[in-house]
């Protein structure tokens, strides 16, 4: 969305060139007209040049008024910095976004500083482990069709939820180096169990993901050969056929073959 105050000067400026512009154009056609008027007499061409400097005297004084109507109303306060810093990103964002390689590369980044943002913490190695599962399942789910569509959705919304158990793990961490005595057993028992919680459903996670790799690779093993492998055992066996023919005819054409004149 664009700034409310830069497009009020930017109109005000548009207007103020407009204005400018065809005061300029009024200035000379009314000069032509009242110099050629008296000069060649009055006729038709004269309602010509009166009607054009009529017109473009009539819009120079219109965006005249214009621009002072709307310079007259104040200007809208200037954007707050942090919404403003924002809409930048947001657009730098989608700018990114819409080129080839663009969502990776933001996908890895984001990565990146959630794992730095985990740096120290007992749900880092946990965040680890569920970042490889996560990207060998994206790997897969292209081919996780049919029965297996649910599995991939299912292993979003879990996914989804463990990052939110590793921040919390690690915000009570944080929590914890500033907490009273008296209330850090608490805490402590509280992380422990964020921990096991993670812990299990990082596991479950993984095995989740090497289900669909079993999934994977059972859908696509056939019962037979291939059917890759057998187009190619036919078309080496057809062009086994077509040599072995050429060869019986270059023997049989041999022998008709006029042997050479000597002197």
């Amino acid at each position: 969305m664009a700034d409310p105050r830069a497009r009020y000067f930017r109109r005000l400026r548009r207007l103020r060139r407009s204005a400018r512009r065809w005061s300029v154009l009024a200035a000379g056609l009314g000069g032509a007209a009242a110099v050629l008027t008296p000069y060649a007499g009055l006729g038709l061409p004269d309602a010509a040049w009166a009607a054009a400097a009529g017109g473009s005297i009539a819009l120079a004084a219109w965006r005249w008024v214009d621009f002072r109507a709307l310079a007259a109303q104040p200007a809208p306060p200037p954007p707050d910095p942090a919404l403003a810093g924002e809409q930048a990103r947001a657009k730098l964002i989608a700018a990114v976004q819409r080129l080839p390689v663009g969502r990776s590369a933001l996908d890895e980044v984001r990565r990146q500083q959630a794992r730095f943002a985990l740096r120290g913490s007992s749900a880092a190695s946990p965040w680890a482990r569920l970042d490889r599962a996560s990207l060998t399942l994206s790997g897969l789910a292209g081919r996780l069709t049919g029965p297996g569509e649910p599995a991939v959705l299912e292993a979003a919304v879990a996914e989804q939820s463990l990052r939110d158990l590793a921040h919390r793990v690690a915000t009570i961490e944080k929590a914890l180096r500033f907490a009273p005595a008296d209330t850090r057993p608490a805490l402590e028992e509280a992380r422990q169990n964020l921990v096991d919680q993670l812990e299990s459903g990082v596991v479950a996670y993984e095995r989740l993901v090497a289900a669909a790799a079993s999934y994977v690779a059972e859908d696509g093993r056939a019962a037979t050969e291939h059917p890759a492998v057998s187009r190619l055992t036919e078309a080496s066996d057809m062009l086994r056929g077509v040599a072995a023919g050429l060869a019986e005819l270059r023997d049989l054409t041999e022998p008709m073959r006029i042997p050479p004149q000597t002197a």
